[in-house]
């Protein structure tokens, strides 16, 4: 995904599912000429389970932002889902909330020859995360991160 259209879409919808009540948590876009699928993961601030009835309003509320302003020039299919045990870390509070439990990073290109990096998080902070991993402690910087996940146990 384009890291462009990526921001472009989360400045789009990230104000729509918060003045429904909820977190847009992220985004994922697999998209091609000629179909894709854009799917968004939404949870409900004070940890009550999201729905179908949650999925199904945002879906609503976001399909017609999406018609109006028409952000994606290819044919896809709208996803709205809960976020599940592997939830996406995205924001720095994402991140807070699950110190001390098993988290995968996938790296914007190489850091420290690493592609990937799964470990237990010990701390996130102002420049980045602290996670142990194979009996090292690393310092990720924020800009490094390309993706994360909370690792279900």
């Amino acid at each position: 995904m384009a890291q462009a259209q990526y921001e472009s879409l989360l400045r789009l919808l990230e104000p729509e599912v918060q003045a429904l009540g909820y977190d847009l948590l992220e985004i994922e876009l697999g998209l091609t000429r000629t179909g894709g699928v854009v799917r968004l993961y939404i949870d409900r601030p004070g940890k009550a389970a999201v729905g179908l009835d949650d999925c199904e309003a945002v879906s609503r509320a976001v399909t017609g932002l999406l018609d109006v302003e028409d952000p994606i020039r290819h044919p896809y299919r709208l996803e709205v889902s809960s976020p599940g045990p592997d939830r996406p870390l995205r924001r720095r509070g994402d991140f807070e909330e699950v110190v001390g439990q098993k988290v995968r990073l996938r790296f914007d290109g190489l850091w420290e020859g690493r592609a990937r990096l799964t470990g237990r998080l010990v701390a996130a902070g102002e420049e980045g995360i602290e996670i142990e991993a194979e009996g090292v402690s690393f310092k990720v910087p924020w800009k490094q991160i390309g993706k994360a996940r909370l690792v279900a146990t």
